[in-house]
């Protein structure tokens, strides 16, 4: 049985120095390349003059855009490839069918490839050695990698791991650093590492050692137990052309192994260039001066030690473990810390961490990890769901006597099933952060995805079926439809239309795999677009119902309309207490939602999404239960009349007590008769 692991995608890193100091390779490749302008934008230019576009070189597809810089024109990006989805396989014959067939149902390459070869993958490899590592194939060949890292959700055996390598090793070569830099997905390097570590974290280590070995890539892969020895991984591998040949090692000291439940494995890949690439791709100040460790762990795993030979041992060169933060394509200098060092190495402690998903995923494409948005989130959450209860509780106290007539039992209605529907929706939002992901809890996943999309859409479904009665009575007379007619709408509104685009959905984006967002438990962007099943009706919702509030406060102002100035300003007091009930009711803070969309990786947007909507359960308790009148009168009306009962039941008791009393010693025959009537009087 594969032991359950916590896969994590971090990497865990190296040694870094100022950017004066930049990677040989990366320094000389950008100098050559960025310096030499081609055909027709050669020449003199000014700042101010339009990008210059130039057509590829013959056999291959794509062009070549030049700007201006410093009166010179210099390559921006470039989408130059020769690979496409007839000649990436080995036999023509077989694409053309395959093409063929694509005609009744659409199949991407990974498609082709899985049909082919779904054993190894090994039938696209030879194609993509023989292809020029220009920028177009680089970026088509990260493409295919991470769309089979998120196809291949199961086990990965050690035939397919080899074949993966061997793709990643093509595009990782030292030759083709520069190229990165022309990409027009400045993301690519992160997107590639995202990918190699999703892929080699579904790897399946049997009895034996995995080992890997490729130029600019190797993997090692092991089964550690309890009784196991301290042990460690030995990578020593050549960083550029000149041969030299720096080593880097993965520590697992018997105390460690100790924590880990047995057998559990562990994976560790080594980058020789790939720190390189990242500064080329991203344009960063900070110089890798080792190897590129990534290492995948148990999850009871906290902490492991990494060792680094130095690239430069130059004496005063400062160094500093960091990390690779996967979300923000940075690097961390939280994730590791320096324990000891030298002119000639360095060792590092670093300790995997996942935050778990912020509110603001929910409408967002990108999943933006933040200890504020976290904080935000569940601390939002824990009081929502406290509110809710509470809300669901008055509700349930105050029910009989707050619903008396049709108008305010169908409002009433609204207001009990959005609450009860936002908590579960709250309770499965928290169970989806906790589950590991979809590669160690996929089945799980799945099922925490569906229904956190479902009761958060009936959420929304329920306050527009409350706005659709707003505007029905505003607009209609209320009782022209029967009450039951009425509750029925409500109810197949309020859970019927979730349900349906729920359903679709999945059975829509599930059997390709494309469900599941591959770093957490919720609808998946990159492949599918399923996150807009959730983020579309949202926001179609929150604009029907931002037209209901504004026809609201024009009723309210029309009543003002040639009145004194003090049922003017009453009525401006109304218009406030209006738009202040009906924006958590009505759901109109996830407009905000439209700023996470728009802008991902914006951190503003995503607090203030965060704090309004992780917070709507309080809110709905304050406007749209305790500030209620009514509610407050009936609650009034229930603690009067509760303690009514509690002095009748202690007079009732007085009275029996007396009475027995009287049994024993007969007192006077008119104290008997107006003594009882005294007692109740006073009630």
């Amino acid at each position: 049985m594969t032991p359950a692991l916590w896969l994590y995608g971090l990497v865990l890193l190296l040694p870094t120095e100022s950017c004066r100091i930049l990677c040989q390779a990366t320094s000389k490749s950008k100098d050559t390349v960025m310096s030499r302008p081609h055909g027709v934008c050669e020449g003199v230019c000014k700042d101010s003059d339009a990008p210059c576009f130039q057509s590829c070189p013959p056999k291959s597809e794509g062009s070549m855009k030049f700007a201006c810089k410093a009166k010179k024109w210099h390559k921006v990006t470039e989408t130059c490839h020769t690979l496409n989805a007839m000649n990436m396989f080995e036999s023509t014959e077989s694409a053309i069918l395959l093409h063929d067939d694509s005609r009744r149902k659409p199949q991407t390459i990974t498609d082709m490839l899985m049909a082919k070869c779904p054993k190894d993958l090994s039938c696209i490899i030879r194609s993509i050695q023989k292809s020029p590592q220009m920028p177009g194939n680089i970026a088509m060949v990260v493409d295919l990698l991470h769309n089979i890292s998120t196809v291949l959700t199961r086990e990965v055996n050690e035939e397919k791991m080899r074949s993966y390598s061997t793709m990643a090793n093509h595009i990782l070569n030292s030759t083709s650093i520069s190229n990165w830099t022309f990409i027009q997905d400045r993301n690519s390097s992160c997107v590639l590492l995202q990918s190699i570590n999703s892929f080699a974290s579904k790897l399946f280590v049997k009895d034996h050692l995995i080992n890997i070995s490729h130029v600019f890539i190797h993997t090692l892969g092991t089964i550690m137990s309890r009784d196991s020895r301290g042990r460690n991984f030995t990578f020593s591998m050549r960083i550029n052309d000149s041969g030299d040949e720096v080593t880097g090692r993965v520590l697992l000291t018997t105390e460690d192994l100790q924590k880990v439940p047995s057998p559990s494995q562990v994976i560790s890949i080594a980058f020789p260039t790939l720190g390189a690439i990242l500064e080329a791709s991203l344009l960063g100040n900070m110089t890798v001066n080792g190897l590129v460790l990534s290492v995948i762990l148990p999850k009871e795993l906290k902490n492991i030690s990494l060792m680094f030979e130095k690239i430069s041992k130059a004496e005063g060169r400062k160094s500093q473990c960091v990390g690779w933060h996967s979300m923000e394509s940075r690097w961390d200098q939280k994730a590791c810390k320096l324990i000891q060092e030298n002119s000639q190495q360095a060792v590092c402690r670093c300790w995997p961490n996942k935050w778990f998903s912020s509110f603001s995923i929910l409408m967002s494409p990108d999943t933006l990890e933040n200890p504020v948005l976290i904080y935000i989130t569940y601390i939002g959450l824990g009081i929502s769901i406290c509110s809710l209860i509470i809300c669901l509780f008055i509700e349930a106290l105050v029910w009989s006597q707050v619903t008396k007539t049709e108008i305010s039992y169908l409002r009433h209605l609204c207001i009990a099933n959005i609450a009860a529907t936002l908590l579960i929706a709250d309770v499965w939002f928290i169970v989806a952060s906790f589950l590991s992901g979809p590669i160690s809890h996929y089945n799980g996943c799945v099922a925490a995805t569906f229904f956190v999309h479902f009761f958060y859409l009936a959420v929304f479904f329920w306050m527009l079926a409350k706005a659709l009665l707003i505007l029905y009575g505003i607009l209609i007379v209320f009782h022209t439809l029967p009450k039951s007619f009425l509750v029925a709408s409500l109810f197949s509104v309020g859970y019927g239309c979730p349900l349906v685009i729920a359903v679709i959905t999945l059975a829509v984006t599930e059997p390709g795999r494309g469900y599941l967002r591959p770093e957490a438990c919720w609808l998946n962007w990159d492949m599918t677009k399923a996150l807009l099943a959730f983020v579309v009706p949202a926001l179609a919702i929150v604009v029907v119902n931002l037209i209901t509030v504004t026809l609201v406060i024009i009723k309210t102002q029309r009543a003002a309309i040639g009145s004194s100035m003090f049922q003017e300003v009453r009525a401006i007091v109304r218009i406030c207490k209006n738009i202040a009930i009906l924006t958590p009711l009505l759901g109109l803070t996830w407009g905000f939602g439209i700023g996470t969309v728009i802008r991902g990786h914006s951190l503003v947007f995503h607090i203030i999404f965060s704090l309004l909507n992780a917070l709507q359960g309080f809110f709905i308790l304050m406007f749209g239960t305790i500030l209620d009148p009514k509610i407050r009168e009936a609650l009034k009306s229930r603690v009067m009349s509760a303690k009514w009962v509690s002095r009748a039941s202690e007079g009732a008791n007085l009275l029996r007590a007396d009475m027995s009393s009287n049994k024993a010693a007969p007192p006077n025959p008119v104290k008997e008769c107006h003594s009882p009537v005294t007692k109740y009087s006073n009630l």
